[in-house]
């Protein structure tokens, strides 16, 4: 796939800007030493502090490890590790010469897939931990599932605690056969999911950072290599142009660039209204640009005053967006109160907000089947297909082709509190 360039040797292209920052969502089952991992990565790259580190030393010390127990370092309140699982979502942030990393430290368990779903929602990878004593299990499966729901570019799974099976290639392969079988896509709206694999210890550092020789079978890159080197270019590719406008600046309309590319001159459309007209300036906190493109941030200053409100979408001319006034969708539910039909909520899409009724409740996802069940209701944490009819238009593209339009979350109108996420189909 090819990247845009600005003509110019001094210009940076859209790969430029964006890789040096990598989004990955890191989900494993109880056990598995998700914290394990997170927290040598961290050491290695040198981003603990000395006294954050000599904590850790003597916390392990007074436990009676016999080793330096990295995952002090990511677990948290007292009350989580006792429970055995991570409640909630935390952001974990590092850097390498190459590159700087955001970590969504997500929950594996099954009581809390909602919070994987949000963590996993602006992801770029997904590394996903299994157990090579255990194999792939059914959360193993749900970590596929979501991954693949979500559409992440990009899949990585770490064979875990291999020096707990001798570092032998048979159960490196056991789970890389399971995995590579699980029945993923099909009419369940799942994307195809196509992972690599790497073993290691991230308790002794095997393949984390360096390559290991007690996998002399394994020619691959450790795992920090695979991530500083992980091509995006192709997930950057032109798409027609969408930004959903935020603000409102002195009559230019501002907002975060959610597909295409845009440069002054360029034609474009603004919805609902349907006005045409032309980009006079792209215009950022440094300055104008010759050209923007996602996840920029940016001013459009259009020609001949076109007036635009927060809440409008503006388009590429031909770069067509139905308005939708009912649709399919993939819902997860994150409310302690069931969804049923006939339920009524504020739907936020982008930057606009508008009335839904539940219509249909087509059925509830059988993550171990990876089929459709009927569903009366869906409770929290299941995920469901469901038709919405909404009181006003959205302007969405399908989640499989731009995951930032064809996303929304559900409001419970009550309380203002987050009851759903969705795609739409």
């Amino acid at each position: 796939m090819r990247a845009i360039s600005r003509g110019s040797d001094s210009s940076l292209t859209p790969f430029d800007r964006t890789s040096e920052l990598l989004r990955v969502a890191t989900a494993g089952s109880v056990d598995d030493g998700k914290s394990t991992l997170i927290g040598r990565l961290l050491y290695e790259t040198k981003q603990v502090y000395e006294d954050q580190l000599e904590s850790v030393e003597r916390t392990s010390r007074e436990r009676g490890d016999a080793y330096v127990d990295l995952a002090l370092l990511t677990d948290g309140l007292r009350a989580e590790r006792e429970q055995g699982i991570t409640i909630d979502v935390a952001h974990r942030y590092f850097q390498t010469p190459k590159r700087k990393f955001v970590l969504a430290d997500t929950p594996g368990h099954e009581q809390y897939t909602r919070n994987m779903v949000t963590g996993a929602s602006t992801a770029d990878v997904a590394l996903i931990l299994v157990d090579a004593r255990n194999g792939v299990l059914e959360q193993s499966r749900r970590h596929a599932v979501i991954a693949s729901l979500l559409r992440i570019p990009h899949a990585l799974v770490c064979v875990n605690k291999m020096d707990l099976v001798g570092f032998e290639e048979a159960a490196f392969d056991a789970v890389v056969r399971d995995f590579s079988a699980l029945p993923l896509g099909g009419s369940t709206g799942l994307g195809q999911l196509t992972p690599s694999f790497i073993p290691i210890s991230a308790l002794h550092g095997d393949n984390v950072v360096e390559a290991s020789k007690r996998t002399p079978w394994y020619a691959g890159p450790p795992l920090l290599q695979w991530l500083e080197e992980l091509e995006l270019a192709e997930d950057l590719e032109p798409s027609e142009l969408r930004l959903p406008v935020q603000l409102i600046i002195q009559s230019r309309a501002a907002g975060r660039l959610a597909g295409g590319v845009v440069r002054p001159g360029d034609e474009v459309e603004v919805l609902p209204a349907g006005t045409r007209t032309r980009v006079a300036a792209v215009e950022t906190a440094d300055g104008e640009l010759d050209e923007a493109f996602p996840p920029l941030s940016v001013t459009l200053r259009l020609e001949n005053g076109a007036a635009v409100q927060r809440g409008d979408m503006i388009v590429g001319v031909g770069d067509g967006l139905p308005a939708l006034m009912s649709f399919d969708a993939t819902v997860c539910w994150m409310s302690d109160r069931p969804l049923r039909p006939g339920e009524v909520l504020a739907l936020k899409h982008t930057t606009r907000t508008v009335q839904a009724r539940v219509e249909e409740l087509a059925g509830r996802l059988d993550v171990t089947s990876l089929g459709e069940l009927p569903a009366a209701e869906l409770g929290l944490n299941d995920i469901g297909r469901v038709r919405l009819r909404l009181d006003e238009p959205i302007f969405a593209d399908p989640y499989e082709r731009n995951r930032v339009t064809g996303s929304f979350i559900l409001i419970d109108p009550e309380t203002g509190d987050t009851a759903g996420a969705g795609m739409v189909r």
